[in-house]
């Protein structure tokens, strides 16, 4: 019975409905994700025209829905009587109370000026809230298409050996990775929160992706060399930016906290590593990916579970956005409290001998709450300074205004601690390798 089993599975492709099944939804997926195209004169991807012209068409409706599921996740704890869980359900609880009275006060027509200001407010809601609000359920309608039917195990098994060789992670991390850089920040860490809860990531494999490899979209690319202009440095800043993220990401793997993470499985089950496959590579990752489609059951029925979920991490992450982003951008802007920590860093930029190196060490801190700062800190510094500091900002990927909310609003196991001390890791070691390579190219 099992041998006739095996066999049955090993000639999965040559069953034609179920390898076009496989074909096409992957193909769907690939396109919304992966398929880079020009919309309004600017290179992005279909997802992202999607968003955009949901948001564009319908400004009113976005922002209600918006402003409705803050509402709704700051209240939903109390409701559902699980705030008091334990200390960090707690205080997640209360910032998304304080996070929705912030969003009553930004429409109250009264807000004072630390909230209304453009950059303050305005910006978080409209170009954090309203965009991850609307790109999470409709990214998980696609993602549903890539990790439940089959596409992500296929290509993992390509990728497996380099992923566990250099970042110790399962080849199917790079696909994490490229939707991540081709959408945004919440693509990644939503997709790898499927995955750890699919039990195909274990606890330290979910915390290294989720933390080193769920980077900041494309799009923030261009706007963060045009804020600092570097445009006439847009290659060098592509290439290193994306040598230096995933350079630390290989260091930071073999140091605590990351490398101390346990390797077991979402509470404690059995999980589903990718497989070693003999043979033709080629043809054991396809009978592996039509395996898991097979499995998958039906497309409506697996889409409409997976948008229904995802509206749990919309209801953690919109409040927190209104709260942590907007205290952490006050904080920045009012006080010199991030000047002060900024001098942790001094030393080393000092040795390293960038430009102005005080104003570097406090920019680099100020990525803690959010990735726009030590740009929007720097536009007057030297060309170098601004290079290193643009590299830093799409490399350092934990922040408080997005990444570390919508992590700790996920089922991945890791605590805000360890963020921190990861954070801290990844802006040393960005330092250190960042620094001679931009000597290099600007001289």
């Amino acid at each position: 019975m099992n041998d006739n089993k095996a066999i049955k599975e090993r000639d999965l492709y040559k069953d034609p409905g179920l390898l076009l099944k496989f074909i096409l939804l992957s193909a769907i997926g690939i396109f919304m994700f992966f398929i880079p195209v020009t919309y309004n004169g600017a290179t992005t991807i279909p997802l992202e025209i999607t968003i955009s012209f949901l948001i564009e068409k319908l400004p009113f409706v976005v922002k209600a829905y918006a402003f409705i599921v803050i509402m709704i996740g700051a209240l939903r704890p109390f409701v559902k009587k699980t705030w008091n869980t334990d200390r960090v359900t707690r205080f997640f609880s209360f910032s998304k109370l304080v996070g929705a009275i912030f969003t009553i006060i930004l429409f109250s027509g009264h807000a004072p000026e630390a909230v209304a200001r453009p950059d303050h407010g305005p910006f978080l809601f409209d170009s954090l809230a309203v965009q991850v609000g609307v790109l999470i359920p409709i990214g998980s309608i696609f993602l549903t298409f890539l990790m439940d039917y089959g596409f992500i195990d296929f290509i993992g098994q390509f990728l497996k050996p380099v992923m566990r060789k250099i970042w110790k992670t399962p080849g199917r991390t790079a696909v994490v990775a490229v939707a991540s850089f081709m959408g945004s920040t919440a693509v990644g860490v939503m997709m790898t929160n499927d995955l750890f809860k699919e039990l195909k990531y274990n606890i330290r494999e979910a915390v290294i992706v989720a933390t080193s490899f769920s980077t900041v979209s494309i799009s923030f690319f261009v706007v963060i060399a045009k804020t600092a202009n570097i445009m006439e440095l847009w290659s060098e800043f592509f290439f290193v930016s994306f040598f230096v993220t995933f350079a630390v990401t290989a260091i930071t793997v073999r140091i605590p906290p990351l490398s101390t993470k346990p390797n077991d499985y979402y509470k404690n089950q059995k999980g589903f590593p990718e497989e070693d496959i003999e043979g033709n590579l080629f043809k054991g990752a396809l009978e592996n990916g039509l395996r898991i489609c097979k499995n998958a059951g039906g497309v409506f029925k697996t889409t409409s579970r997976n948008v229904i979920d995802s509206f749990d991490l919309v209801f953690e992450v919109l409040p927190n956005f209104m709260s942590i982003g907007l205290i952490a951008l006050i904080i920045a802007h009012y006080t010199t409290i991030f000047d002060f920590f900024g001098y942790i860093f001094y030393p080393l930029t000092y040795i390293l001998r960038v430009p102005e190196p005080l104003l570097a060490a406090k920019a680099a801190f100020l990525g803690l709450a959010e990735m726009f700062l030590p740009v929007m800190l720097a536009t007057e510094a030297p060309l170098l300074t601004r290079f290193i500091l643009c590299v830093m900002s799409m490399s350092q990927i934990l922040m408080f205004s997005t990444t570390i909310p919508t992590i700790v609003a996920t089922e991945i196991p890791v605590s805000i601690k360890d963020l921190v001390i990861i954070w801290f890791e990844r802006t040393v070691l960005i330092f250190l390798i960042t620094v001679p390579i931009a000597h290099l190219v600007i001289g």
